[in-house]
């Protein structure tokens, strides 16, 4: 399973991002997915999950209010929408993709249960 993340960028406070994970390969063996953050100097740290479903979401206390993740129908592609962007919301951001242990209504926020990692997308936000 290959995953690619896009749609990061340069964005002002207050501004809106929508990043997208693209699934591909073997896509019939993830279950969960979910969006995580890296910033400089900074441990990984998990924003938002989606069960493989989509009906159960996960969203840190810092984006709640602010960020939604979705995953469309075919359950390969998930969304982060990105809304009143902050400064410490900047971050090299990450989707990442379960394999084994959490299908249909679960998921996980535990970083060490994603086995799929994509490549990340670089999100800045200038005060």
């Amino acid at each position: 399973v290959q995953l690619q993340a896009s749609g990061g960028g340069l964005v002002q406070a207050g501004g809106s991002l929508r990043l997208s994970c693209v699934a591909s390969g073997r896509t019939h063996t993830i279950h969960a997915m979910g969006w995580f953050r890296q910033a400089p100097g900074k441990e990984r740290e998990i924003v938002a999950a989606i069960s493989e479903s989509g009906i159960n979401t996960y969203l840190a206390d810092s984006v709640k209010g602010r960020f939604a993740i979705s995953r469309d129908n075919a359950r390969t592609t998930i969304y982060l929408q990105m809304s009143l962007l902050k400064p410490e919301d900047t971050a090299v951001y990450y989707c990442a993709a379960d394999r084994t242990g959490y299908s249909g209504s679960f998921y996980t926020t535990n970083k060490i249960e994603y086995e799929y990692w994509g490549q990340g997308t670089e999100v800045t936000v200038s005060s």
